[in-house]
């Protein structure tokens, strides 16, 4: 048995159990991306995160009598470089469209051409042991490729793996059990901490004579939260992951 110098770590991964169909997901995943990974394919972890307004104003904004306060969501990407070359969207999810596109899916693909050329794009799917409930341990052991949904959609924007492969490109999906193989959720923490630790250098106070209000420079917030998660940050997270990673290719060969 492997032993690890810090004992929080042994912790973790000896609390986790996970049965035999998610241990085979995660093995097919970790080979196919560690193929294409060899073949010279960058890799590039998708996500979203949603902002509250209460998040962004401090202020307990519960729903009162009905009232639906607004919820903005962002997407952005990032791998062992930093966050991608790419225009974040930042969307306010009462106007998102009903019927996903991919239009916004195509643009990342074609900025990641000319950025690093070919790519394989990772997300999660939370949806995802759902839709294999219905195989069994034989089937899941006959597979070599790990499946991927034939959409995958984000807040309106619909990601599929036809348009990533027309692009040069492939689309992964992480296992649903396995986080730590996906560090975008630390990347959304920084932004949030970020939020809350300086919201109050990002708000204009007017007093007037009937009444005041407050103006949140919100977009800046944003921005200057993203840039927090700064390229050194990101390579500290990424070799994490990849030690995760080896791990699990050590452990469920």
């Amino acid at each position: 048995m492997k032993r690890f110098a810090n004992p929080l770590l042994r912790h973790i991964i000896h609390r986790g159990s996970f049965d035999a169909a998610s241990k085979k997901q995660c093995l097919q995943y970790l080979r196919s991306l560690r193929a294409l990974q060899l073949n010279g394919f960058n890799t590039i972890f998708l996500g979203e995160t949603d902002i509250p307004e209460s998040l962004v104003t401090g202020e307990n904004t519960g729903e009162v009598a009905g009232l639906r306060w607004p919820v903005w969501t962002v997407v952005h990407a990032g791998s062992s470089q930093g966050w991608v070359p790419w225009r974040y969207r930042l969307l306010l999810k009462g106007d998102l469209p009903i019927h996903p596109q991919n239009g916004v899916f195509q643009e990342l693909c074609d900025s990641l051409t000319t950025s690093y050329g070919k790519c394989v794009i990772v997300m999660r799917d939370n949806k995802q042991l759902m839709h294999m409930g219905a195989k069994n341990g034989k089937e899941l052991e006959m597979e070599t490729q790990p499946p991927v949904p034939s959409a995958i959609c984000m807040s309106g924007i619909e990601c599929c793996p036809e348009v990533a492969r027309a692009n040069g490109h492939e689309l992964l999906v992480v296992p649903s059990s396995y986080n730590y193989l996906y560090p975008m959720d630390v990347a959304w923490s920084s932004l949030k901490w970020f939020i809350i630790n300086n919201r109050n250098d990002f708000g204009l106070r007017s007093i007037e004579q009937t009444h005041s209000y407050r103006c949140i420079l919100f977009s800046d917030l944003i921005v200057k939260g993203i840039e927090k998660m700064t390229p050194a940050k990101w390579r500290m997270v990424i070799n994490r992951v990849k030690r995760w990673e080896n791990y699990y290719l050590d452990t469920l060969s």
